[in-house]
């Protein structure tokens, strides 16, 4: 890892109608547009869906990270993430994000390890620390296809 700070940039271009379109050195662009629920056409990645992402893909990497730091072996993890946005203070914002993290270990897996590591992946991912709305982590460990 590189020593912080660490600067990120994207570029956006926008005109009256047409769907935006966010720029990334090296990688391809991508179409953004509002939601349906703000009278967009719903057929594009929104600010909103790209903030629910980056809370999913921020944990699931962040776990991935710490379970290698800790020699947990683990075969998959499934996760959602579910914003609230609403009005707060007469301003419209996120406030509250549910994490659902579903990991499956192998029959010999750590339970209790595992969810120590989930629990913190969800208190030292950058993003979820990045927001102002409370950020709940609701785990599950498998073993094949028992749950716990």
């Amino acid at each position: 890892m590189q020593p912080y700070p660490h600067t990120y940039r994207t570029s956006l271009v926008a005109d009256l109608q047409n769907p935006l379109t966010s720029s990334v050195e090296g990688l391809p662009p991508l179409q953004i547009n509002a939601p349906v629920e703000f009278d967009g056409p719903g057929d594009c990645w929104s600010p909103e869906s790209l903030l629910i992402a980056s809370v999913a893909g921020c944990f699931a990497l962040t776990f991935r990270a710490v379970a290698q730091a800790s020699g947990l072996t683990w075969e998959t993890l499934e996760c959602e993430v579910q914003g609230v946005l609403d009005r707060n203070g007469g301003k419209p914002g996120f406030v509250s994000f549910g994490v659902q993290a579903t990991l499956t270990l192998p029959e010999d897996g750590k339970e209790k390890q595992a969810l120590r590591l989930l629990e913190k992946a969800e208190e030292n991912c950058l993003i979820s620390n990045s927001l102002n709305a409370a950020v709940e982590l609701e785990a599950e460990v498998r073993i094949g296809s028992a749950a716990t």
